[in-house]
């Protein structure tokens, strides 16, 4: 379980294809703290840590992962929100994250608001809850949702979240991983159930 706190900006050396699978080696600040089957958020994508390097970490991911989310557009060099697991004890300062992808959203605008950055994504609304002033995590980053329509919503970013995150190397018509409140998603399911 994650915050959607971003703890460091990994930045991917190498991709590899082994079967239907990939696997990516991070560099980072945090890599040399992890251990070998350790969960990490990699832009909020659940992986399990399987090797460890010199201020690097290798996981894998799956066919599963790879359709379901973004983390396969991935190329060297490219910049990745890492988050570890948290830790019970500690306070929740995104909202609850579990790190498993619901969809991809695409990035339609950015418009530098003087002080701020306003995001716009598309997501795909038939399966996916999202209500106005909710939660959303994006990319690993829990964040806090607006102008919400069945097929777009905007986000506001902070200087702050904008230099720790890969929010600063996106672009209009990148993909993005996202992931929809777990609270939301239980009652949805419950009403449709009964109805």
């Amino acid at each position: 379980m994650f915050t959607g706190i971003i703890e460091s900006l990994g930045e991917l050396k190498l991709a590899e294809k082994e079967g239907t699978n990939l696997k990516l080696t991070i560099k980072s600040d945090i890599s040399n703290e992890l251990k070998i089957d350790q969960s990490i958020s990699h832009n909020g994508v659940c992986l399990t840590v399987t090797e460890l390097h010199p201020n690097a970490h290798t996981v894998v991911a799956v066919n599963e992962t790879l359709q379901k989310s973004s983390i396969g557009n991935l190329a060297v060099g490219d910049f990745v929100n890492l988050e570890r697991c948290m830790i019970m004890n500690g306070r929740l300062d995104g909202h609850i994250v579990q790190g498993h992808v619901d969809a991809k959203g695409k990035c339609l605008d950015i418009k530098d608001e003087d002080g701020s950055w306003l995001f716009q994504f598309s997501y795909d609304s038939s399966e996916n809850v999202l209500v106005e002033k909710g939660s959303i995590c994006i990319n690993g980053v829990s964040l806090t949702c607006f102008n919400v329509s069945d097929e777009k919503f905007s986000i506001a970013i902070i200087p702050y979240t904008f230099q720790h995150t890969n929010f600063k190397k996106m672009k209009k018509s990148d993909e993005v991983n996202l992931e929809f409140d777990i609270i939301g998603k239980y009652v949805h399911k419950l009403i449709n159930k009964t109805n």
